[in-house]
């Protein structure tokens, strides 16, 4: 398989919904996703894998429900976060925002277990970039 370089501006250019990451590459067994964020994700929990977040372009906020109680991480411009398998998160964002997403291939975005999922969320395990 021959791969060529993809730009994360134009890839990000190529589609406009919210919350329906699309599939920039692959890396051994996992997807590296992008998507547009904004407003409210849902809570959900990952129950085998952790989900790795990198902010590109403006601020998420992730609502964690961890053992020790509740608590929100903010993650401006170029930061990175993981939550690890099994706590129950909710990503928020207050502004429209660019984010990767690191994720074993087939991972739903909804994860394993969530709340229902609300009609602005794509519960999807990634779209091929157009």
């Amino acid at each position: 398989m021959t791969q060529e370089p993809v730009s994360l501006p134009a890839a990000l250019a190529s589609f406009t919904e919210q919350w329906s990451p699309r599939i920039a590459t692959t890396v051994n067994d996992y997807d590296v996703r992008i998507t547009h964020v904004e407003g409210e994700h849902l809570w959900h929990v990952h129950d085998n894998t952790d989900e790795f977040f990198l902010v590109l372009s403006g601020e998420l906020h992730i609502a964690l429900r961890e053992p020790s109680g509740e608590r929100t991480v903010v993650l401006p411009p170029l930061s990175v976060f993981t939550v690890p398998r099994g706590i129950e998160h909710k990503p928020y964002a207050p502004v429209p925002t660019d984010i990767v997403l690191l994720e074993p291939s087939g991972t739903s975005t909804v994860g394993d277990r969530h709340e229902e999922v609300p009609d602005h969320v794509d519960a999807t395990t990634g779209h091929a970039l157009a």
